[in-house]
């Protein structure tokens, strides 16, 4: 246990984990008046960070000890107390730099204020806001990010998938003409094989794509199948093929950069499985652009966020290109969208919804925080299966980044889970321009 420190909380960090306030363990933590007054402005609406808002404001509200704006309240057994600063911080030094009287400016003020207090105890200003965080700096004030749910091995993310080389050649063929599969014990891997993992395994002769299967413990082979009409084109989307299409795998992430056919692959898998559920749902957080709310733009519901959906029917075209106008399967997808066997919709209208049987597909997922991935997880009923997809170099949220967006947060404390799938797509194959573009700019 260090020494004890201060800590004063930016609106930003509860609008993003309502539950902040049990993870600075010992340390006490200051609240200036202010972010209550911010939080005020959130309490209305149906996202995450208005649910978020009236939550803290809920667990604020049960604190009754008096002493919250004097002496501090207690946490609880192990922790440090919590203070609401009221009235005027009187800070001369932060507002020589910051004039306007704005409440980044009285936060930091705040934060001035107690450093000078209690000099022989440290102060940390805690926000996700990096411009503030640049702030606090350009006066000398101690400042950091809120990293309680960051992920700290995000270089997974940058890799392709494991080759395992030196493999017997009698294990490989084995692999190859055995449809249950080997023995894992039968393999000897360096490191720790996750469930679900899948790799490339070489001999001096001969190589075989494979996955550990963890509910019978085996290495299996993955073969190369189609769905839909759409082909894999490399070994990453044999492996996202393969899990997609695994009944006995409820929760799969496919992350990877833009061309790498995240969507495509989520959605063939889905209309190739559609016997197996009553209803595929695809759907995406809408995040504005230029300050142009859903409220600003012309239309009812359905019209303000078909803008936003637009890239999933571009996937859904590229599918029914593969086959002829009039075709079968054609037909199908177009009656499946007419009766609602196959929405695509925006991502907030599936709160409070359970959904049973469905084959589940939330694009852009890296714009999403770990306790809206949360949410959306929880919505799952029976025999639902859910596919997370992303991209987390390409990220619209101010307060979230490579390392703290609910994507990877999932990842990484799903990965040891048989209920779980990782594949992280590398190569792109949307177009020759596409991958140049992807690498070079």
């Amino acid at each position: 246990m260090g020494a004890k420190k201060n800590f004063v909380i930016d609106t930003n960090v509860i609008l993003h984990d309502s539950g902040c306030l049990k993870n600075f363990q010992e340390n006490d933590i200051y609240l200036p008046i202010v972010v209550l007054e911010e939080l005020d402005k959130f309490k209305k609406g149906n996202e995450q960070i208005n649910y978020n808002a009236r939550e803290f404001v809920r667990e604020l509200d049960q604190i009754t000890d008096d002493d919250l704006f004097t002496r501090g309240a207690s946490l609880g057994p192990g922790m440090g107390r919590l203070f609401v600063v009221t009235g005027e911080t009187a800070s001369p030094h932060v507002y020589a730099s910051f004039p306007e009287r704005k409440p980044d400016h009285q936060i930091l003020a705040v934060t001035d204020w107690l450093a000078r207090k209690e000099p022989d105890t440290k102060c940390i200003l805690v926000t996700k806001d990096v411009n503030l965080r640049m702030k606090a700096r350009s006066i000398g004030l101690l400042c950091e990010d809120y990293i309680t749910d960051k992920v700290v091995n995000a270089d997974i993310f940058e890799k392709s998938n494991e080759v395992f080389e030196g493999i017997a050649p009698e294990l490989i063929d084995r692999v190859y003409s055995t449809a249950e599969g080997v023995d894992v014990s039968e393999f000897d891997f360096k490191g720790v094989i996750h469930p679900n993992e899948c790799f490339v395994m070489k001999s001096d002769r001969s190589s075989v794509l494979a996955r550990y299967n963890p509910f019978t413990h085996t290495v299996c082979r993955v073969r190369k199948g189609r769905n839909y009409g759409i082909e894999p084109r490399n070994a990453e989307q044999s492996f996202a093929f393969e899990v997609l299409n695994d009944p006995d795998i409820k929760l799969v992430a496919l992350t990877g950069k833009a061309g790498t056919g995240k969507t495509l692959l989520a959605l063939a898998a889905a209309l190739g499985k559609l016997t197996d559920y009553k209803q595929i749902l695809l759907a995406r957080p809408v995040v504005a652009l230029s300050n142009k709310d859903l409220g600003f733009l012309p239309g009812d519901a359905k019209e303000k966020v078909a803008p936003y959906m637009q890239p999933l029917f571009d996937n859904l075209n590229v599918i029914k290109h593969q086959f002829s106008a009039g075709s079968a399967e054609v037909k199908r997808i177009d009656d499946m969208l007419k009766n609602e066997q196959l929405v695509i919709e925006a991502l907030a209208f599936i709160r409070g919804r359970s959904l049973s049987e469905t084959y589940c597909i939330i694009d852009e997922a890296q714009n999403l925080t770990p306790s809206e991935i949360k949410t959306i997880i929880t919505r799952a009923g029976e025999g639902t299966k859910m596919v997370f997809t992303g991209d987390i170099q390409q990220i619209d949220q101010p307060y979230l980044d490579s390392q703290s967006n609910g994507l990877v947060y999932m990842i990484d404390r799903m990965r040891e889970q048989n209920l779980f799938a990782h594949i992280n797509l590398v190569k792109g194959e949307r177009s020759q321009l596409s991958e140049l573009a992807s690498n070079l700019l």
